[in-house]
């Protein structure tokens, strides 16, 4: 399947130990219309980010020496902005939690699968800017162009399920949506059985929202599920 990356043809870092898994990514991406760097260990990848400034960064959470988490986390420190992916062999909400609490934007699970790679690739590289729909409920706006959400004049950065549970709750204002709504309606066929997911991303999202200690607009409805109301 191609796509086109532009012109310019941004540039994907692969930090990846294993070759064939490389490899195979490399080939995807390039067949997509992307530049590829590769490297096998966290201190080359550091370099790499550090010198060309991708327009995004893959990692293998297990890496030789130092963990994805560690160098997602000194990436951040360093500075880098570019949204970091990591690919974990487990999906529960400890390793969801640890992906978030590193910087990181969103994870991948191997083994590795081309359909999925290419959903998150175009969710944070190419995003649709042929609406100008928004969102807004208060003072919160959700631009639907280019995945970002406002809260007032602040911009705020959301990741692919953080954009598509806030999406979904601020097209159903003041309606309480159940947990059983939200998992088939945001998560749908990649739900992993795990209900409490939600509240790992409310509690991140509610932390972005409400950064500057803003008035909490997503309450939670005991026993039942959420709602985007003020009071």
């Amino acid at each position: 399947m191609n796509t086109t990356a532009g012109e310019s043809k941004l540039c994907v870092l692969l930090v990846c130990p294993d070759g064939t898994i490389a490899q195979r990514m490399a080939a995807d991406l390039q067949e997509w219309g992307y530049h590829v760097a590769v490297a096998a260990s966290a201190e080359g990848g550091f370099h790499q980010a550090k010198e060309q400034q991708p327009a995004l960064m893959v990692v293998d959470r297990m890496l030789p020496e130092e963990s994805g988490t560690e160098l997602a986390k000194k990436l951040r420190a360093h500075g880098c902005h570019f949204p970091v992916l990591l690919m974990m062999t487990r999906d529960t909400v400890e390793d969801r939690i640890a992906c978030l609490e590193a910087g990181a934007d969103d994870y991948l699970l191997k083994p590795y699968r081309s359909e999925e790679f290419l959903k998150l690739v175009q969710f944070y590289l190419q995003p649709d800017t042929t609406t100008n729909e928004q969102l807004r409920f208060g003072d919160l706006m959700l631009d639907l162009a280019t995945r970002r959400a406002f809260r007032g004049d602040r911009p705020i950065e959301l990741t692919m399920k953080e954009f598509e549970l806030l999406k979904y709750l601020m097209e159903h204002p003041r309606e309480v949506m159940t947990r059983e709504q939200i998992l088939e309606n945001v998560w749908g066929y990649d739900f992993m059985g795990e209900s409490n997911v939600i509240e790992v991303y409310i509690r991140y999202l509610r932390l972005k929202i409400e950064d500057e200690g803003q008035k909490r607009l997503i309450q939670t409805v005991r026993g039942v599920g959420y709602v985007l109301r003020e009071t």
